[in-house]
């Protein structure tokens, strides 16, 4: 089958080597293998980023939203790759074309969509796509890598 359904947290650490307070995805909604995943990132107050972005006015900083796209890019290619061992690491190498068009406040939930454009050799671009309260707040090209240690 490939459609997966649903991919809560306790999965997704199977997945990602990430960890609170870095780990940024949620909940995994809906992925096609090797086409899109669509995930939710939950904005909590408690969030450690809100202590100093910013005392007094908390904004969920961009590049936590692209962070998230690309968290959703590995869990997109580690569910789709499975020829992928345990000693390979993928990484974010490039962002492009970023725009951010409104804030993320707490209390927001992030709906983020990546979809995979290009595949060449061991890189792979997305179209990352944020939004909230289905108001685009971020889009961006993300490219990520893989190389076996």
């Amino acid at each position: 089958m490939n459609n997966i359904n649903v991919i809560d947290v306790k999965n997704i650490f199977d997945f990602l080597p990430h960890r609170y307070p870095f780990l940024l995805v949620d909940r995994v909604i809906k992925i096609k293998k090797y086409k899109y995943i669509n995930v939710l990132k939950n904005v909590s107050i408690n969030e450690p980023c809100f202590q100093g972005h910013f005392p007094n006015n908390p904004i969920f900083p961009g590049v936590l939203i692209i962070e998230s796209m690309a968290q959703a890019s590995g869990l997109l290619v580690l569910n789709s790759f499975k020829n992928l061992s345990s000693n390979t690491s993928y990484y974010l190498v490039a962002i492009d074309r970023v725009h951010f068009k409104k804030m993320v406040l707490p209390g927001d939930q992030i709906f983020i969509e990546v979809v995979i454009k290009k595949n060449k050799k061991n890189f792979i671009q997305f179209q990352g796509l944020a939004k909230v309260n289905k108001n685009i707040v971020c889009k961006a090209i993300i490219t990520c890598m893989f190389k076996k240690n």
